[in-house]
């Protein structure tokens, strides 16, 4: 049970601040893992914010902005290198399963925000079941992701505009030659749209929401013309027969494994969901509207995605699809009257571009708003504006954040969108949905459902390795067979022994644990198919975030615990600390 006597603050001075940090080890072992609860998230934990959130959203604005956050630039830019390098004509089957992928974890993230529509997104849910830590390490991740990821794609609205005028974008950026390369070109294009942006998104989330839908409306025009256009220029051979006939030849001219591997690259094209999720405390009715929302948009993205893989392999042989500008080279510099389709797809991306940052910055603002509710940064983000009803400190800081990158850093542009730390969010979602569907923090043995989760993670490990290191052949298929039968059988024996504790109100994912699980087996499948330097950023932030945590978030709740502000709910853990009986003495 928490204290609410008042006492110091661990930041009033440099000695109550060296104090704090003596007794992080306690306070670490108290905070860490202390869970808060639904009803918190929805009451107290959101009061923090001072003026709330209006409700304005309905269910095709959701649908909409899951449509602008996932029809991105990022298609344009995928499908040739999935095609080209991995798949072949099978891209289409790669989109396919990569939609199925982002699906499942559309239907856990679906049945938290039905419960505890909260702005928090995947942060609140990891908080109610695994605690503050996980929730803190996971969400500065994302957020870190989104920041980085929109100062990418604002630095390429200057080459898409460019192509769509006939500017060469270079002629857009200033070139300072005393700075290192990759931080030498001055994009001031870049840094006016993520200003602009960032004043619509503070202004009002319905107004960005009109916007939203505009852009959309003519990005989804622009991909109608690219699917119409490869379906009429195009020819049914090329889905059989590479332009070289050195090449493998075939639907499938790499094979099973090139399928999910293009999977693995395409899967970034769907990112956008989530930050839907995000948006849950501005519906006006989360059960009919988050439900048809969340998984509405992925679904007709999916098929959208699906027509676009299908109508590139139609118009070229695989082996001719330029990886880096698929669309658009198809028509660049050709002599029969079709080259102002390149610059029209130049137009359709930059709308795109234009509609997952709108989404996405409502997203990051949002994450980093609930995230500032819940002490662990400084609570000036949680400020929610009386009269736009919006979080305009936490916009407006991740906005400026963001078009300082933007204007330096030539980050690699679309090609790695989506980081490992956003497939380790989704990852950790799948398992907290069934965590919190079995174990009743303070109430229930976690230990049969953490073991399972352990233990079934392990097995998707060990499938994922074997695919990606062990020589193809009878040994090869054998292993795969029996890490596949292991991981049924360990998910058939968790369903029959061990019963669900909590049953949603309203809407839940259906098959459970099944589908949940297999999120987690595909999740696990796709970060192993990620590169070595994604999971050296992965490392270099999450290390980062540990310090923040370990010197500021832990004290920051802690003091937070202390006054009554946020609750301490440790599941088994209800033994009070030592520190806590005489903390006014010693701080």
């Amino acid at each position: 049970m928490a204290t609410t006597t008042n006492h110091p603050s661990s930041f009033s001075s440099l000695r109550a601040y060296l104090g704090a940090v003596a007794h992080t080890p306690s306070r670490l072992a108290r905070r860490a893992v202390s869970v808060s609860t639904s009803y918190d998230e929805m009451s107290k934990v959101r009061a923090r914010s001072g003026s709330s959130m209006r409700k304005t959203l309905r269910w095709f604005d959701l649908v909409g902005l899951g449509l602008g956050g996932m029809v991105g630039a990022g298609v344009f830019v995928t499908t040739g290198r999935a095609a080209h390098d991995f798949a072949g004509p099978a891209v289409v089957l790669s989109y396919a399963i990569a939609g199925l992928c982002a699906l499942l974890s559309a239907f856990c993230y679906t049945e938290f925000a039905v419960d505890m529509p909260v702005a928090g997104g995947a942060f609140s849910y990891l908080r109610v079941t695994f605690g503050e830590f996980a929730a803190f390490l996971t969400g500065a991740n994302l957020v870190m992701d989104y920041v980085m990821s929109n100062a990418a794609v604002a630095r390429s609205l200057t080459v898409y505009l460019g192509s769509a005028i006939g500017i060469s974008p270079e002629k857009w950026r200033l070139t300072v030659p005393s700075f290192p390369n990759g931080f030498n070109q001055v994009d001031i294009v870049a840094v006016a749209v993520v200003l602009l942006i960032t004043l619509v998104i503070c202004y009002s989330t319905r107004e960005s929401s009109v916007v939203n839908m505009i852009l959309t409306a003519l990005h989804i025009l622009f991909i109608a013309f690219v699917i119409v256009i490869g379906f009429c220029r195009g020819s049914w051979k090329n889905f059989t027969e590479p332009a070289h006939r050195e090449n493998p030849s075939g639907f499938f001219p790499y094979g099973a494994a090139g399928v999910f591997k293009g999977a693995a690259a395409v899967y970034m094209s769907y990112i956008g969901y989530d930050a839907v999720s995000t948006m849950a405390e501005e519906v006006r009715d989360p059960v009919k509207d988050i439900p048809i929302g969340v998984s509405g948009s992925v679904a007709i993205v999916t098929v959208l995605y699906c027509l676009m893989a299908a109508s590139m392999s139609k118009l070229l042989p695989y082996d001719l699809i330029d990886a880096e500008a698929p669309f658009s080279a198809a028509f660049n510099g050709r002599s029969d009257g079709w080259g102002w389709a390149s610059r029209v797809i130049g137009v359709g991306a930059s709308f795109g571009i234009l509609t997952s940052l709108l989404v996405a910055m409502l997203g990051q603002a949002r994450y980093m708003c609930v995230i500032g509710r819940s002490n662990v940064v400084p609570t000036w983000f949680a400020r929610v504006h009386p009269r736009t009803s919006t979080p305009v400190n936490a916009s407006a800081f991740l906005g400026i954040f963001t078009a300082a990158i933007a204007l330096f850093t030539d980050l690699e542009i679309l090609l790695n969108l989506v980081s490992i730390g956003t497939l380790f969010v989704f990852y950790m979602v799948a398992n907290a949905v069934i965590y919190r569907r079995y174990v009743d923090a303070g109430k229930t043995n976690p230990w049969p459902t953490l073991s399972f989760l352990c233990s079934f993670s392990f097995t998707a490990i060990m499938f994922t390795l074997i695919w990606k290191f062990v020589p193809s052949g009878r040994a090869k298929a054998g292993l795969l067979c029996a890490c596949g039968v292991i991981a049924i059988a360990v998910l058939q024996l968790f369903h029959c022994m061990v019963p669900q504790v909590r049953r949603p109100e309203f809407w839940g994912v259906p098959l459970m644990p099944w589908i949940p699980c297999i999120s987690i087996f595909l999740n696990l499948f796709l970060l192993g198919a990620l590169d070595g330097p994604s999971y050296v950023r992965f490392g270099i932030f999450s290390a980062v975030a540990v310090l923040f945590y370990v010197f500021y978030s832990v004290h920051a709740s802690f003091d937070a615990e202390g006054d009554g502000s946020l609750s301490q709910k440790n599941g088994e853990i209800h033994a009070e600390s030592i520190e806590c009986e005489d903390l006014s003495s010693k701080v």
